[in-house]
């Protein structure tokens, strides 16, 4: 297995093979999402790489793609789209800004069931929060997954909003080298 930063035309390249590890690794339970998204990914990417600071890594077995995470620079001001009202919710407006807006957001991380277990998830961790500005990398994750939540614990993120233990919602998660880590609450 090989785990490599990739330019974003040579990720553009691989948007079959990217549609496939998405729809493998989110398709199926915890996640239960649809074809439709994963159509929806591959078709975002090509604005997704524009964005600033927009960073990426490939994990192949062989030619094979298997894996993939992307990332890029939050922006000023905190988005209002998709899932970023509850992370803004959870750690309030101050936190919100001075933790997350300029960080480096990964955005996706997925990796074929046959691969996991590998150690391919953390090289692509790695691979797109290693050079993060003052280590400055965070990410968010649904509840829905206890195994997402462990992985991320285990590879020393830290937890930084606790919401309702109900299974729902998400939680916000700083990179080991952030900063602000050890002033992030911690769970009830």
């Amino acid at each position: 297995m090989d785990v490599r930063a990739v330019a974003y035309e040579a990720l553009l390249e691989h948007s079959g093979a990217l549609r496939s590890v998405y729809a493998d690794a989110f398709c199926a339970p915890p996640w239960n999402e649809d074809e439709e998204r994963a159509d929806a990914f591959v078709a975002r990417l090509g604005s997704d790489v524009r964005r600033p600071g927009f960073t990426s890594a490939l994990a192949f077995d062989g030619r094979n793609v298997v894996g993939f995470a992307t990332a890029w620079a939050t922006p000023t001001p905190f988005p209002v789209d998709r899932c970023y009202p509850q992370a803004a919710a959870g750690l309030g407006p101050s936190r919100t800004e001075e933790w997350l807006c300029s960080a480096r957001e990964i955005d996706e991380l997925a990796v074929r069931p046959t691969a996991r277990g590998t150690g391919i998830a953390a090289g692509l961790l790695r691979a797109v929060t290693e050079d993060a500005p003052d280590g400055r990398a965070w990410l968010l994750t649904s509840l829905r997954s206890p195994r997402a939540m462990s992985f991320y614990r285990h590879q020393g993120w830290t937890q930084a909003t606790h919401p309702s233990p109900d299974g729902h919602g998400i939680a916000v998660f700083l990179g080991p080298h952030h900063p602000a880590r050890t002033l992030a609450a911690e769970p009830l």
